[in-house]
């Protein structure tokens, strides 16, 4: 019995294709390609239309050679299903992209092992510079960083002794001032809906210090799992009411708040009224929600934009020098607290 003979793949269009096509020497269609700056606007026109009649793909990182670049730009993030980090990623893509750089997305999750594997794959790559979402890093990753010598831009979060650049806020202080918030306004039964990232965790910490000095000890407190959802918020707020009777619940994300005052309103009870509800984020949703949602509201694409430049003016030798960016915070009261 014959075997069915398998398609042979089509060849990729070299660049010699292209030259053919175009009628010129492989040298100048490299030029054309690698230095058009060098090469005779018409010259240069020639070139490409014999690149879209043929479909090669250049290799990019051959044509940076010479310059040692990449104009590849990894950016490393837990999630890409996360309201608060999309705003932040189509700011670093879209400042890249005006000066020519390109974007490469990864998911870590929130295991320090699984991103310090990841930026190990991707230094492979060769990047000319990575981001990384927040400052609690592994060993390995921070051993592989500073021997690759790569320029490093850590987000949303904020230290004085950073790997190398940042660009973010105090998650502490941000705890601290709904603390202050929550104590102006009189209330003393906070119900806490919390998830267990590391960020969201020293926002607690800041929250619970402030507290406890008036007073307020072991407020109610319900952890909810990565990734933060909607159903969490409910599903949350349903725990802490079997817990104990809060005057506030105090919500992580604005997600968890959605939800928690849906669940509040499905059971009866008037928010503020009843019980009042605080998010963080200040996500797009939060303003036109019934109640709307008081928060936190943080500029999370003058996060992605300072970082994509601190990062571009460090590889093209013009940054001014500046390595820590605080972009601070602010406390938006609205009719659900």
């Amino acid at each position: 019995m014959s075997k069915t003979a398998r398609p042979v793949p089509p060849r990729a269009p070299t660049l010699e294709d292209v030259a053919r096509s175009a009628g010129l020497s492989s040298m100048t269609v490299s030029r054309a390609l690698n230095t058009p700056q060098l090469v005779r606007p018409k010259t240069v026109e020639k070139v490409l239309a014999a690149v879209k009649a043929t479909g090669y793909i250049p290799n990019a990182l051959a044509g940076g050679l010479a310059s040692r670049r990449s104009k590849l730009i990894a950016v490393v993030v837990p999630q890409i299903n996360n309201n608060m980090f999309v705003d932040t990623i189509q700011a670093i893509s879209d400042e890249l992209a005006v000066r020519g750089y390109h974007m490469l997305l990864c998911v870590a999750g929130y295991t320090q092992q699984t991103e310090a594997e990841l930026v190990a794959a991707l230094l492979s790559r060769r990047p000319d510079g990575i981001v990384l979402t927040g400052i609690h890093h592994s060993t390995d990753l921070k051993k592989v960083i500073l021997n690759a010598s790569v320029p490093v831009v850590e987000i949303w979060d904020l230290t004085p002794t950073p790997l190398d650049m940042l660009v973010g806020f105090s998650h502490e202080k941000v705890g601290q001032a709904t603390a202050e918030y929550l104590l102006r306004k009189g209330y003393r039964r906070p119900g806490l809906l919390w998830t267990v990232d590391k960020r969201a965790m020293q926002r607690k910490a800041g929250l619970c210090e402030v507290l406890g000095r008036h007073g307020i000890t072991d407020p109610l407190s319900v952890d909810v799992a990565l990734p933060a959802r909607f159903t969490s918020g409910r599903e949350g707020l349903s725990q802490l009411l079997a817990l104990g009777e809060s005057d506030v619940i105090v919500c992580s994300s604005d997600t968890l708040a959605q939800g928690a005052i849906v669940e509040a309103q499905a059971r009866g009870l008037r928010v503020p009224q009843d019980v009042a509800v605080i998010g963080f984020g200040d996500l797009d949703f939060a303003a036109g929600n019934n109640p709307a949602i008081t928060t936190v509201s943080v500029d999370r694409q003058i996060i992605g934009q300072r970082a994509a430049t601190l990062l571009m003016e460090r590889i093209e030798g013009t940054r001014s020098g500046e390595e820590i960016v605080d972009i601070g915070f602010h406390f938006i009261e609205r009719e659900s607290a």
